[in-house]
């Protein structure tokens, strides 16, 4: 590969990802370097509750830090096993409505490491269109028939499923709610299929633990299948406001991943201090669920305001997705909302499929009422100049 082609050409489409460092401030707001004017409001971040900066986490994870240093040392089948990673997992499975659970780096590295622990060259895996990258990542590592079904088309997964579910072990892996589409799998009826085939079903809860179910539990929780998904992964760093990632099953399953899952056995166990931010968080979206009722009528809020700038049919969450087809014009529409005081992203090919650019808002409670009502008018206008 010729790289400073790539690059040439992934500029030339408008194509070519840049980092663009950050100070993050209170109240949802950020500093570009070098940027002239006032603060930007982030509606980037996936900090949805806050609880990044809430003292109770904060002061959690500084406890442990001085407790236990700034790392495990280890992997945890070596000398890294700290005892406070067993009391985070019982929090986790507690919060998930299962027997077990077991903590990862990332949900990246859970992904990439639990798929190839359950299906391998035999089996195959039935997986949504847009799942997340680490997702089908980790379908490639386990060399299983991966068969693609049409997003939330539980009509097609049926049909692929009478034609190719195969003799082997059979895996659905769906997320719960999609990162760049905002919308909600239909898992109700998902489980009835699984059961229907036989198949293992791994649910992603990345955007959704914390915000979704009477304890925060999820979408799972919400629609009240906990017990019939056989795996739940969710992460950290998103709702929790933390690092790191889970997955929660049974007992028997978590014994089973401790032997196989690569990514779990050659990693060190994640930061004490990470640990204590996440056990003060966990414990938080049980305890405070005026919190997500908190979030969500700001996100009613941004929507309502969107639908009078003619923006309508938003999805069901947090994430609202605003279509702009083109990628040079959702680069444009960005920039144009940042030198007007709006941080959000325009997601491209291939994190999204071809001409399906767009700009993707996630709605955080750091964010006031009075900004989410500016924001709508001024995405409103950008997209009518655009």
């Amino acid at each position: 590969m010729d790289i400073r082609n790539w690059l040439t050409e992934h500029k030339k489409k408008d194509l070519l990802r840049r980092l663009t460092p950050v100070k993050r401030l209170p109240e949802g707001q950020l500093v570009v370097p070098g940027q002239t004017g006032p603060s930007l409001l982030d509606f980037s971040s996936n900090d949805y509750l806050g609880l990044s900066s809430h003292a109770e986490v904060m002061a959690q994870s500084r406890h442990f830090l001085e407790l236990a240093g700034c790392g495990a040392g280890a992997a945890r089948l070596m000398s890294g096993d700290l005892a406070m990673y067993h009391r985070l997992e019982e929090e986790v499975a507690q919060l998930k409505g299962q027997e077990a659970a077991l903590l990862f780096g990332s949900g990246y590295l859970a992904n990439c490491g639990v798929i190839p622990a359950l299906v391998g060259r035999n089996d195959a895996i039935f997986a949504d269109r847009l799942n997340h990258a680490s997702i089908y990542d980790g379908c490639s590592l386990s060399r299983a028939k991966v068969i693609r079904f049409h997003h939330n088309d539980l009509n097609h997964l049926e049909e692929l499923l009478h034609k190719q579910r195969g003799k082997g072990e059979a895996l659905i892996v769906v997320e719960s709610l999609y990162s760049m589409d905002g919308d909600r799998c239909p898992l109700r009826d998902l489980v009835q299929l699984k059961e229907k085939f036989n198949c293992l079903l791994m649910v992603d809860e990345a955007h959704a633990t914390g915000l979704f179910g009477e304890n925060g539990g999820g979408i799972i929780e919400e629609d009240g299948v906990t017990a019939r998904v056989d795996l739940a992964m969710g992460t950290f760093g998103k709702a929790l406001g933390s690092y790191g990632a889970y997955i929660a099953s049974t007992k028997s399953m978590i014994e089973f991943l401790i032997n196989r899952a690569r990514t779990f056995i050659y990693s060190t166990g994640l930061p004490p201090a990470v640990i204590g931010a996440s056990l003060a968080a966990t414990r938080i979206i049980r305890q405070e669920p005026g919190l997500r009722r908190d979030l969500f009528a700001k996100v009613g809020c941004f929507k309502a305001a969107l639908a009078e700038n003619g923006l309508t049919n938003l999805g069901p969450s947090q994430i609202v997705p605003i279509m702009i087809g083109d990628s040079s014009r959702a680069l444009h529409i960005a920039q144009a909302l940042r030198d007007q005081g709006i941080f959000a992203t325009a997601v491209r090919p291939p994190t999204v499929p071809e001409g399906t650019a767009r700009l993707r808002f996630s709605i955080t409670r750091h964010l006031s009422r009075e900004a989410l009502q500016k924001a709508a008018a001024l995405i409103g206008a950008a997209l009518a100049a655009s």
